[in-house]
Order: structure tokens, then sequence, then C-alpha cells
């Protein structure tokens, strides 16, 4: 059993920036970030291959995320910028361990989640 560890959320004024990184103890192919606000499902954020030679991002944080892959630490990070009240919500870290051609879904573990706050 693979476990994800994130670090990195915390509270930000709208405009501004955070960093969110996620490892995995163990092998892991597609590596992504998922989030839930309050009263709502948790929905899709961004996803990258185990290479990182292929990225996916919600169009809600097209242009404004950035994912990436950090194989010698075996984790997944998370530049997100230009932060709205809307990104507020508890970011999960999820990984596959398969290969799968879909970034979107059927992902096996999960994170414990970070809280994401954004203030306008």
């Amino acid at each position: 059993q693979v476990q994800l560890v994130e670090s990195g959320g915390g509270s930000v004024q709208a405009g501004g920036s955070l960093r969110l990184s996620c490892v995995a103890s163990g092998r892991i192919f597609t590596m992504g970030w998922f989030r839930q606000a309050p009263g709502k499902d948790r929905e899709f954020v961004a996803a990258i291959t185990r290479l990182g030679d292929s990225t996916d991002y919600a169009d809600s944080v097209k242009g404004r995320f950035t994912i990436s892959r950090d194989i010698v630490r075996n984790a997944v990070d998370l530049q997100m910028d230009r932060l709205k009240p809307e990104d507020t919500a508890v970011y999960y870290c999820a990984g596959m361990r398969r290969i799968a051609v879909t970034t979107r879904t059927g992902y096996d573990y999960w994170g414990q989640g970070t809280q994401v706050t954004v203030s306008s």
C-alpha cells in the first residue's frame, strides 16, 4: 500500500500563490490533484504522468496552476498562482498503481488532504 503525504496548504489573499507537494512512499504512476469545497463534490484539478511527459488540467485552473513531477523525491507538486476565492477547498493528492489511459478517474491511492483558503 502506497502512502501519499501532502504539504504546503495555507491561507492567502486573492492573487497570491501557494505550492502544494505530495510525496509517495512507493512506486506510483500517474499522479493528480483533486479538491473539495464545502458542500460540493470532489473535483479534478490536474494530473501528470510518471515521467512528466503529459499533463492535464481542469479548465478552471488552466493557465494559473502548474503540476510537476520530481522522480528523485517520488513526488508531485502543484504551483498555484493568481489564486481566487473559489479555489478555496481541501486539496487531495492521488496516485495510480498502474499505467492508465485516463487521468481524471481510476486513482488507487489518496492523501489525507490539505486546506487551501483564499480570501478576497
